[in-house]
């Protein structure tokens, strides 16, 4: 049983033929969105599916444009146990709104901090910042999706009970390779990124690892239970 805990299928040119193939195989897939609007569009259509989940989210490089999905986002908190794709870019892309980012993530994070959920975030070029608040606002069941920040600051992560979402693209830089050295096994989950990461090969991910299936399982079955 492969799982993909970080993926956009919602952003796939044909959703409904990519998660039944997964369903027929087995395989748990957890959906993350960009918006609380694409959420609310996608989540009904996955009624019956046993093992395909959508998350609610609200991506740092839209929170700016997108202040308005606030209110539909915290109408929407209790149709998932998911929520991602959240988290803050300081990078190039994202450094402009860093402010309307920082102000829109404290609101989300306000939001679930009570509630018990299983949270993907993205937290390129501003990895301590989010660990700050995401302990300000006390939240669990965290996953770092794609980790490519500082190796220094995985202990402090791992210390709150976090864990991280591993991808082929990691397997194959030298530093993800590096980041990975530097995770114990029991906090690893893997994930695909697809569609905007063309390498999605969890078997590269779990040979890199030298991890089963069952023991990625295994973890997500810990974090799972994060939910009771």
């Amino acid at each position: 049983m492969i799982i993909d805990s970080h993926c956009h299928f919602d952003m796939m040119p044909n959703p409904e033929v990519y998660i039944r193939q997964k369903e027929i195989m087995g395989d748990i897939v957890i959906g993350v969105t960009n918006l609380p609007s694409h959420f609310k569009m996608g989540y009904t259509q996955l009624n019956g599916f046993k093992h395909i989940r959508l998350a609610l989210g609200l991506h740092p490089l839209l929170a700016a444009g997108n202040k308005n999905e606030l209110l539909l986002f915290k109408h929407l908190i209790d149709k998932t146990s998911y929520i991602g794709e959240i988290g803050l870019d300081f990078s190039r892309e994202g450094y402009a709104t860093k402010d309307d980012q920082l102000a829109v993530l404290s609101e989300v994070l306000s939001a679930i901090r009570d509630k018990k959920k299983i949270v993907s975030v993205h937290s390129r070029k501003a990895e301590k910042e989010l660990l700050a608040l995401l302990c300000e606002y006390e939240i669990e069941n965290v996953v770092f999706h794609w980790y490519s920040g500082p190796i220094g600051l995985i202990p402090a992560i791992l210390e709150q009970g976090y864990y991280f979402s591993v991808n082929e693209a990691m397997c194959l830089s030298k530093n993800g390779r590096a980041i990975i050295e530097k995770i114990p096994r029991e906090r690893v989950l893997t994930e695909t990124d697809a569609p905007y990461n063309e390498r999605t090969d969890i078997r590269v991910v779990l040979k890199q690892l030298n991890m089963t299936e069952q023991d990625v399982y295994n973890n997500f079955k810990r974090l799972l239970a994060g939910l009771k």
